[in-house]
């Protein structure tokens, strides 16, 4: 019998933080009223995380351990566990303990009222170094501002997500994943629960500023075609000022008579070449843009619910997508 709750948890390198988070985990499946399973996915960790959870998941039937061959990165971690997730409601939380395992009943209780994505918000960063709750906070503010979906500032990949909303996310074939956007894009009825984010429970962090830089960049650019349109901004902006200099170029000329042979001309033609290009860029982009709209392969939209006499339930048949 398929469990109602799959907590998913990616693993790299976290052998000294482990034993805290599984008792921790312990003490929240006995508070949970719903069966529950734990899916751990190890994402090529090279201390001794893995036999530790292995260790755990022979004396817990309730926990299960996917080793992937080699480390892929947090967010395919992450799909990993969604793709073999049984539950009708799934938790992603990281293993370091700063998702506290407690708000997962908060989380499950707002799912419980018709929700089908729950975001865990983090309400105060007091433990982050000063730099990195700046970046985050400039990365949020600008993701928010030039992509075109609702977003949920502050919140990581802490979260509960449906069933249906798990099978829709499964049906994204891009490569580069940034889940906490496919979540926003993907709809459905959310909303966020606060909590105050603690310090790890161990361990140093995985993310170096080349990572977050990394995964900042695939955020904006999965989701928002902007950076392809500056060229043409950029056209727009040198054609105007080389319309400005010909216009100065030929009163010098012509009416102060204080230039030398040749040199009017000369300015003139390459202040218009200087803006043909950043135009002609600007529309190359733009083509390049609807190219990379196209391979994502993202669906054309997604049904959430169909309702007839002779349709099948949602729960049979899960959110349906369209892709052409």
């Amino acid at each position: 019998m398929a469990p109602t709750l799959s907590v998913v948890l990616p693993v790299f390198n976290e052998e000294e933080v482990l034993p805290a988070l599984l008792e921790r985990l312990r003490v929240l499946l006995e508070a949970l009223k719903v069966s529950t399973e734990v899916i751990f996915v190890d994402d090529g960790s090279a201390d001794g995380s893995l036999q530790l959870l292995k260790d755990a998941a022979h004396a817990d039937p309730r926990l299960r351990v996917l080793s992937l061959s080699r480390n892929f990165g947090h967010q395919p971690a992450i799909s990993a566990g969604l793709d073999h997730a049984l539950g009708e409601a799934v938790v992603v939380m990281d293993a370091d303990l700063q998702d506290p395992p407690e708000v997962v009943l908060e989380l499950v209780a707002r799912w419980g009222e018709g929700f089908d994505v729950v975001h865990a918000r983090r309400r105060r960063r007091e433990h982050d170094s000063a730099f990195k709750a700046l970046t985050a906070r400039i990365f949020y503010r600008l993701f928010a501002s030039i992509v075109p979906i609702p977003t949920v500032p502050d919140s990581g990949d802490f979260r509960l997500m449906s069933r249906r909303v798990v099978l829709a996310m499964r049906g994204l074939e891009e490569t580069h994943r940034f889940l906490r956007g496919l979540v926003a894009w993907v709809g459905f009825r959310q909303t966020v629960v606060e909590y105050d984010r603690p310090e790890r429970g161990g361990g140093v962090t995985k993310f170096s500023v080349g990572k977050m830089a990394r995964f900042a960049m695939d955020g904006i650019t999965s989701f928002s075609t902007v950076p392809l349109r500056i060229a043409t901004w950029l056209g727009v902006l040198v054609g105007l000022f080389s319309l400005a200099v010909a216009a100065w170029a030929l009163e010098e000329h012509f009416i102060r008579h204080v230039t030398i042979q040749g040199w009017t001309s000369l300015i003139i033609v390459v202040s218009l070449i200087a803006a043909a290009q950043f135009l002609l860029l600007g529309i190359v982009g733009s083509y390049v843009g609807r190219i990379y709209e196209q391979v994502k392969r993202r669906p054309l939209y997604i049904v959430a619910e169909e309702t007839s006499a002779a349709a099948s339930t949602e729960r049979e048949r899960g959110p349906q997508s369209i892709a052409r």
